[in-house]
């Protein structure tokens, strides 16, 4: 039998997971599949995961959680240089990275996607010496994920994050910004920046539509300083998938990115907080591998 560490976060979106555990339990061992459940909810419960995965010999390691649990999952994993195939059971408010590999919430659906063992290597990006799977970000809305109050975000979903967002909005300002690519130099007052490895965050789901998560290159979209009326509208041309026609954004590829800004700035990786810039950027391509349902659909 096949056995798997279950890291599942019990507080993640709606906190529901928890009470579907053992139905995951039975689904898994209907697949002659032995499930190890380890119960994490902040980083400090890391040492645990770190010791359970070197003390047992498993097939692979499952996250229940949101964007921010894999994020935590995948960091332990490479600085313990750990290389196991990682399945996910997408649970969490923000879940960008399971809707770009098209998983679903529903448990058999994922049940069988991991089972049927059908694997791709993906890239990971690395910014000084933390990394991220799905999207490293400064600027506007970047706070968003840990400002928001968790009760609303357990009722209201991703609607929470844009409700705090629109808030800031009147009160934000530009930050005058180097950024530095392998191919060019680019000195800007920025809004925001998102450096990608998935075409998919915060719930837009074509904000880089040529995006690939095994190409060894990240997608750097820039949104430049405009009004607060253009501004709307950008994120208007966000939803439609038109963004990249703007005069306000910049979208371009890169292996490396140096970022620097003169004012102190915290970064976001894949939601959670990241180190302050200046941000060295690199791509670490098809560093980790993962359970998916097509190796086309990605």
């Amino acid at each position: 039998m096949r056995k798997f560490i279950l890291v599942y976060n019990p507080i993640s979106g709606d906190a529901s997971f928890k009470f579907k555990l053992d139905n995951v339990i039975e689904a898994f061992q209907k697949k002659d599949c032995i499930i190890i459940p380890l119960r994490v909810s902040n980083d400090q419960e890391s040492d645990a995961f770190i010791m359970l995965v070197k003390e047992i010999a498993v097939d692979g390691i499952i996250v229940s959680g949101g964007d921010g649990t894999i994020h935590s999952v995948i960091n332990n994993m490479l600085k313990q240089e750990i290389d196991l195939p990682l399945g996910i059971i997408p649970s969490g408010t923000s879940n960008d990275f399971a809707v770009y590999l098209q998983l679903d919430k529903n448990i058999d659906t994922c049940v069988e996607t991991i089972t049927k063992g059908q694997r791709k290597r993906i890239d990971v990006g690395k910014v000084n010496d933390e990394y991220f799977f799905n999207v490293a970000s400064a600027g506007l809305m970047t706070s968003v994920a840990h400002n928001a109050d968790s009760m609303l975000k357990n009722t209201l979903g991703k609607i929470a994050y844009y409700l705090k967002g629109l808030g800031e909005l009147p009160n934000f300002k530009a930050l005058k910004m180097r950024i530095i690519t392998e191919q060019q130099v680019i000195e800007e007052d920025v809004f925001l920046f998102l450096i990608m490895n998935s075409g998919t965050v915060g719930g837009f789901p074509n904000l880089v539509p040529h995006a690939k998560i095994d190409d060894g290159k990240l997608d750097v979209l820039i949104v430049k300083k405009c009004n607060l009326p253009e501004l709307m509208s950008l994120f208007i041309s966000f939803l439609k998938g038109i963004h990249c026609n703007s005069k306000y954004v910049t979208c371009l590829q890169a292996e490396t990115i140096y970022i620097e800004c003169a004012e102190e700035v915290e970064s976001d990786l894949d939601g959670e907080l990241g180190p302050k810039l200046p941000l060295n950027v690199t791509i670490l391509s098809r560093k980790i591998e993962v359970f998916c349902s097509s190796q086309e659909s990605i």
